[in-house]
């Protein structure tokens, strides 16, 4: 059964940082592209990061350019999403995905 479990989420202050990861299980990283996304309350669902199979990293959107990485540790079957200058504006729930398949979520909250 392909699985996505997201964890990291939290409480940040403006210019903190987070890191969140997302587990794969049902199969491999290294076989798939994955991807980052959040959604605000009352915004749409925006991508904010993405990795292909061999590892390549897609250019970043301007919202996260510079403060944003993603990688992934194959051995652990695990993507992170290491979130730098996190802006209050960036209180959202964030996704890991696979294709079709997403996480359950795990939630940032930027308070000051």
């Amino acid at each position: 059964q392909v699985q996505l479990v997201e964890s990291g989420g939290g409480l940040v202050q403006p210019g903190g940082s987070l890191r969140l990861s997302c587990t794969a299980s049902g199969f491999t990283l290294s076989e798939y592209s994955m991807n980052w996304y959040r959604q605000a309350p009352e915004k749409e669902r925006e991508w904010i990061a993405g990795i292909g199979a061999t590892g390549d990293v897609a250019p970043y959107p301007d919202s996260v350019k510079g403060r944003f990485t993603i990688s992934r540790d194959v051995a652990k079957n695990t993507v992170y999403l290491q979130m730098n200058d996190l802006k209050r504006g960036e209180t959202a729930v964030y996704y890991c995905n696979r294709n079709i398949v997403w996480g359950q979520e795990t939630e940032v909250t930027v308070y000051s």
